[in-house]
């Protein structure tokens, strides 16, 4: 059996004060902020793409997603849209999303990148999650390829590497009810 090596002055799990080391050592931060230094290598990120068909063009599958408000009715995730600036689309356009999925919830701030109308939207995702999502339209025979990327880095108080298992498969699948909640939002308009 090998003796026990710890110093004499270890008490509970803690060194004492006369213990030079320990006061050299810099204290653990308290709360949801990484250790100095840990903060790239505790984000995780993941990345998710789909894609639907839509029957209609791709101007009539832009009028119902250009208007960034009435994203809450087709992204189930999307709780509420808060805009912080006076403008309400385009390039430079910011809002706060409250999003929400299982028990995590989370108030995204969102700036639009890119705005082709008929084409393209661009975000950047600014708040506790960071990155970026674009939207993409394009013609196809008998409608609109709608396509969606998201590349998300997540801090590690919402999940680290288990939330990368489990959250990559949780969002496609949220997401991918999305676009058939779109796809039903356009088909609506257009009877």
């Amino acid at each position: 059996m090998v003796p026990d090596r710890r110093p004499a002055d270890l008490h509970r799990g803690r060194l004492r004060a006369r213990d030079r080391s320990a006061r050299e050592r810099p204290r653990p931060r308290r709360g949801r902020r990484a250790p100095p230094g840990r903060h790239h290598r505790r984000r995780v990120t993941v990345q998710i793409a789909i894609e639907t068909e839509i029957p209609a063009t791709p101007t009539q599958v832009w009028a119902a997603v250009e208007d960034l408000s009435t994203h809450t009715e087709w992204m189930a995730d999307a709780e509420t849209i808060t805009f912080v600036t006076d403008q309400h689309s385009g390039v430079g356009t910011e809002f706060d999303c409250l999003t929400v999925v299982g028990p995590l919830r989370t108030t995204d701030r969102m700036r639009v990148t890119e705005w082709e109308p008929g084409a393209v939207m661009g975000i950047e995702h600014r708040g506790a999650v960071t990155g970026t999502g674009r939207f993409t339209l394009t013609a196809v025979p008998g409608g609109t390829r709608f396509a969606w990327a998201e590349e998300l880095r997540f801090p590690w108080w919402l999940g680290g590497p288990v939330g990368e298992v489990f959250g990559k498969p949780v969002l496609k699948l949220v997401w991918r009810r999305n676009l058939d909640r779109l796809r039903a939002h356009v088909l609506r308009t257009l009877a």
